[in-house]
């Protein structure tokens, strides 16, 4: 995973992906819900491999006008801890809190290949 920290980061991983695919992956330091979620993604990426789009995360106490660019941008009401799957500069999926799962990830971009 890559940290985007700046408008400027998220719109060089998104120019980055052009019409491919990405996770974005909001993650608060200060929450275990987050932490645990974090763990989870990061299984996700070590499962899947190669075969895995890049994952992108944004601290969102520390960059918080990254992450509310995100929210605007997309459409999504903000939550930490939350990924969201971007495809052709849309967001396609989210899932926040305990949803957040490699098998979830792993569903959401076979829904794209429907």
């Amino acid at each position: 995973m890559q940290e985007i920290n700046s408008i400027e980061a998220l719109d060089a991983a998104l120019e980055a992906a052009g019409d491919g695919t990405l996770f974005l992956f909001k993650h608060s330091t200060r929450c275990p819900v987050s932490s645990a979620a974090y763990r989870r993604v990061q299984e996700y990426l070590q499962m899947a491999g190669d075969e895995a789009p890049p994952v992108y995360y944004v601290l969102v106490i520390e960059s918080r006008p990254v992450s509310n660019a995100i929210a605007e941008r997309f459409g999504i009401t903000h939550q930490s801890p939350q990924v969201i799957l971007i495809k052709n500069q849309r967001a396609v999926w989210h899932a926040s809190h305990g949803a957040i799962d490699g098998s979830a990830m792993t569903r959401a971009l076979a829904s794209l290949d429907v």
